[in-house]
């Protein structure tokens, strides 16, 4: 059996930490079929309330970021018995996703699970609150927004959650799965396993031109195990 732990960000819901599904679920369902949650996974990091809140069936209804990947993860697992964690991350005050870190690392070193992290990148324009552009350096908005969101997946790939903090810091670009991400820096920083995280792929949903467009970025990402050197 498999154990896939799904991390993606809260966006209609304010709170610190991370949450796990409301303790009446059992399924989330789907287009394919009904995916089985890990009520024993689940049940073994929720009693430490202190990290993990419960969420509420309507606020899990209401998010998009862990429902969107479930279709695909339905597909993709349609051979397999496997299970799901699903966890909803709120804000992490600095060094909070430390704590994560170490409480999913070991889950991390077991090859039978797998993790998935959901996150867009740049939201860019007036609808977003975000329109930073450098024209001195840049003739195209959607150059600049390239260039911005790259140096975010090269401070990721470096797998550091200090480089990464303060590409957030300096750019404010809004990645709205940073905080899912920066857990899954400090799991790989904490597990025994060497991982890589590799960008593979990258797409804005227009070319930004002028400040009345907008657009979001999307990057795909794989995690591969090192292999071990001697």
């Amino acid at each position: 059996m498999k154990k896939i732990f799904l991390l993606g960000p809260s966006h209609h819901e304010g709170f610190t930490g991370c949450a796990l599904p409301s303790s009446k679920l059992t399924t989330y369902a789907t287009p394919l079929g009904n995916i089985r949650l890990d009520l024993e996974v689940i049940e073994r990091l929720g009693k430490e309330k202190k990290h993990w809140s419960r969420l509420e069936k309507e606020v899990d209804e209401a998010e998009h970021s862990l429902e969107m990947h479930l279709p695909y993860i339905m597909h993709s697992m349609s051979d397999c018995d496997f299970t799901l964690v699903p966890i909803m991350v709120g804000s992490l005050s600095n060094g909070l996703e430390e704590v994560y870190g170490k409480i999913l690392a070991p889950y991390a070193d077991d090859e039978s699970n797998f993790f998935v992290i959901s996150s867009d990148f740049c939201h860019w324009g007036k609808r977003f609150g975000y329109i930073p552009f450098n024209s001195k350096e840049y003739t195209h908005i959607y150059k600049y927004i390239t260039d911005l969101d790259r140096q975010g997946m090269d401070a990721i790939e470096s797998e550091s959650t200090n480089t990464f903090r303060t590409y957030l810091h300096n750019t404010k670009n809004t990645i709205c799965g940073r905080n899912p991400i920066l857990i899954l820096l400090a799991i790989h920083a904490q597990s025994k396993t060497q991982f890589r995280t590799h960008f593979v792929h990258y797409e804005q949903s227009s070319q930004c031109a002028d400040t009345s467009d907008s657009s979001v970025s999307y990057a795909s990402a794989v995690v591969y195990q090192e292999a071990p050197t001697n």
